[in-house]
């Protein structure tokens, strides 16, 4: 029997480096087969800054996840967030010569290649191109022109691009762990790919990813991705925040916001106190939980805030009729999806893995659904695809993330 293709995916976050192994199961699904997990280390607010540091922490994850599923890695795709990521969207519109023939590939692929000229500066680099829609002679938006007539084709893409060295920093970082680059997926694609139903992508909806330095936004309308963004906010301020007004270590406050805290301060809460560690003659001190939960719900509804801000600067405030899906680790604050419906007046749930199987009890969170994504995105978008055709696994990924080019043989036996 011919082996099944396998996907290694890295998403090396701001607390913590997640190295997945999957590849397609019997059902069709992104199956998850090792998994390794190990603290961050050498990375500010979503970028390197110490790739010595940096490169440590993605080669303990990588041993665990090879440990993990009794393989060894030797590539994988990686996730990458930061406030450097930019994003536009750009038409392109190509004459058909033969209006007698119809539209074939090589068109659509002409086409593609026009709406993908933009003129960025030499600092930065082109992370995706991702069709959007296409138009033959101005009609309504198709999916597919090839096969229809027409003598004009136009199309629509939505292109990331990114610093220049930061995309290097992330590539040396991981190959110096001894594992090659297959491609650079943006995080908050990969998390969509995790949590968002094809419902909420057609009706129009916002995927806010929460996570330890950075929140990640990408809205999409009508089925395809419109807006990304990266704003610098996410759970390390809610950390920050306890640690200087409880005047206490940063473990401390960690522990307290996942253990105890809460998005949003309620009159039930009186009375009741948590005993944390603190700086001084005291070891420890007792404080009133109501105290707690006021200093986080000021940070959540900011973060909500700017969250709503970006989505009015890139004019899809009003056109995410599915509202908001909340992922990331942060997003497992209590209360933070209730508050952000009274925020911002917009449905709001949180948004959880789906579509996965096996090792679902260590990775079934919203902690998780970057680097399932990832997984997803690069196995189940294009092997699972090639699958249906009868086609090998090791052949380029198809649709929205051709541009990953092949990532052939991930991973061997040890």
């Amino acid at each position: 029997m011919r082996r099944r293709s396998t996907i290694a995916a890295i998403d090396v976050g701001s607390t913590k480096v997640v190295v997945l192994v999957g590849d397609v199961g019997d059902q069709g699904e992104t199956r998850i087969l090792g998994v390794g997990i190990a603290p961050a280390s050498g990375l500010s607010r979503g970028v390197i800054d110490n790739i010595q540091s940096a490169r440590d922490a993605v080669a303990t994850a990588v041993a665990k996840a090879e440990q993990s599923c009794g393989m060894r890695i030797l590539s994988a795709v990686v996730g990458i967030s930061g406030n450097h990521i930019q994003s536009q969207n750009n038409r392109g519109i190509i004459a058909v010569p033969d209006r007698s023939r119809p539209i074939s590939q090589d068109d659509r692929a002409r086409v593609l290649e026009s709406a993908s000229q933009i003129s960025i500066p030499p600092t930065r680099q082109v992370v995706h191109v991702i069709p959007r829609g296409y138009w033959v002679e101005g009609t309504d938006a198709v999916s597919d022109p090839v096969g229809m007539y027409g003598g004009r084709l136009d199309a629509e893409t939505h292109i990331v691009t990114g610093a220049v060295s930061a995309i290097q920093n992330l590539t040396k970082c991981v190959e110096g762990a001894g594992v090659q680059v297959d491609g650079i997926v943006l995080e908050s694609i990969a998390s969509a790919a995790a949590v968002l139903t094809e419902q909420e992508r057609m009706q129009g909806v916002a995927l806010v990813d929460i996570g330890g330095s950075n929140t990640s936004v990408a809205v999409y309308d009508e089925g395809s991705i419109a807006y990304t963004a990266c704003l610098p906010i996410a759970g390390s301020h809610l950390t920050q925040d306890l640690a200087r007004m409880l005047r206490c270590p940063w473990e401390s406050a960690e522990l307290v916001k996942c253990e105890y805290g809460a998005a949003y301060a309620d009159t039930a809460m009186n009375g009741q106190t948590i005993e944390i560690q603190a700086f001084g003659t005291q070891t420890s001190k007792v404080i009133p939980l109501m105290h707690v939960c006021e200093i986080l719900q000021a940070r959540s509804e900011e973060i909500l805030e700017m969250v709503a801000l970006e989505l009015k600067r890139g004019g899809y405030l009003d056109k995410v009729a599915a509202g908001i899906v909340l992922t990331g680790g942060t997003s497992q604050l209590r209360g933070l999806a209730e508050v952000a419906e009274q925020r911002l007046g917009l449905p709001a749930r949180l948004g959880r893995p789906h579509g996965y199987s096996g090792l679902t009890d260590l990775i079934g969170t919203p902690a998780y659904a970057t680097a399932i994504g990832l997984v997803e995105s690069a196995l189940g978008e294009g092997a699972r695809t090639m699958e249906s055709s009868g086609a090998s696994f090791d052949v380029p990924v198809a649709g929205i993330f051709k541009r990953l080019a092949s990532f052939g043989r991930a991973l061997m036996p040890q």
